[in-house]
């Protein structure tokens, strides 16, 4: 039965294991898994699935987005089963995510595991979202471009579309803008490079 009015505690507990959900470093577990290297050793050294494909495995770099997606969308569905509206859930899980307890606190971008936070919240809205990235990638090539339009049209989707095609509640309208954010911090260094017109594009080498 679900819990409808979770004390503090139980909501802090949910908000914790939705935390360390997200910490799960998929990339790393599935390179272990498939005997390849770690991901926090080449490339861009980040625990991602782009970085697992420098490896040219991508059975392995799809399984990497799979899983990090799979944790955003199980942290809120779970959350949803015990204490429906604990908004922060979805959040706690992408900053797992980010800084993971089980790697140091250093963690990946984040971009799967935000499309998995959005299935969970509105498939139609994480496909609405999905089809803005693909055509910024598809026009500009550039993943990072597209994964930072994305990030900021998803709030605004979620707004402009409540009574339309869902009903947006103003807690995870903040969740999503903090998302967001975070996605933006994160990619500071993508940003330098895109102004610098050094960023590498989708299928091309990385430029000097």
């Amino acid at each position: 039965m679900a819990i409808t009015e979770p004390s503090l505690v139980f909501t802090a507990a949910l908000i914790l294991l939705a935390y360390l959900i997200g910490s799960v470093p998929f990339a790393v577990v599935v390179s272990k898994l498939m005997g390849l290297q770690d991901p926090r050793s080449y490339g861009s050294k980040n625990p991602g699935a782009t970085n697992v494909l420098r490896t040219g495995n991508k059975t392995a770099a799809a399984l990497t987005l799979l899983g990090d997606a799979a944790k955003g969308w199980f942290a809120i569905w779970l959350a949803e089963k015990l204490a429906p509206g604990i908004a922060p859930a979805g959040l706690a899980a992408f900053v797992g995510h980010l800084y993971p307890i089980f790697l140091g606190f250093k963690g990946g971008k984040g971009v799967a595991t935000a499309l998995g936070v959005l299935v969970a919240i509105q498939p139609w809205l994480a496909l609405a979202t999905a089809a803005t990235w693909l055509i910024i990638a598809v026009f500009f090539r550039y993943s990072s471009l597209a994964s930072l339009v994305a990030a900021f049209f998803a709030p605004v989707y979620y707004v402009f579309g409540s009574g339309l095609a869902w009903h947006a509640q103003p807690a995870m309208g903040v969740a999503l803008a903090v998302i967001g954010v975070l996605l933006f911090y994160r990619h500071r260094a993508n940003i330098t490079r895109l102004i610098q017109g050094t960023e590498s594009k989708i299928g091309g080498g990385k430029k000097k």
